[in-house]
């Protein structure tokens, strides 16, 4: 079995496949499309993201998808990879807010209580 050091620049890389608008007759681009824009594909996204300790929440409504990629220490650290736009599919919105979490950069741990010198 691969290590997660192994398996996060694949699924980066998956990510940033789908991100290609012109990938014409690249027919290995139009296979990966394909799959990763299919509920199987979404299904492979949400295991990887959950290797790395992410968390998904898919909502919908009148206006599209919406997804947003928790880190399960996000009690002590801000959302990670929340996608404020409405899509029309959800593998599309899951695309976008993996892309984030996994490409923005961990927020600083703060404390809680201010402190103030004596």
């Amino acid at each position: 079995m691969a290590s997660l050091d192994n398996r996060r620049p694949l699924l980066i890389t998956a990510l940033a496949a789908v991100r290609i608008r012109e990938w014409g007759s690249v027919r290995e681009l139009a296979m990966l499309h394909a799959w990763l824009d299919s509920w199987a594909g979404l299904g492979a996204i949400v295991v990887g993201m959950r290797r790395h300790g992410f968390d998904l929440f898919l909502t919908s409504d009148e206006n599209g998808w919406r997804a947003t990629f928790l880190h399960r220490t996000h009690v002590l650290r801000p959302w990670a990879g929340q996608v404020l736009t409405w899509w029309p599919t959800p593998w599309r919105a899951v695309h976008e807010a993996a892309w984030r979490a996994l490409n923005t950069p961990m927020a600083q741990d703060y404390p809680v209580i201010e402190e103030s010198p004596l």
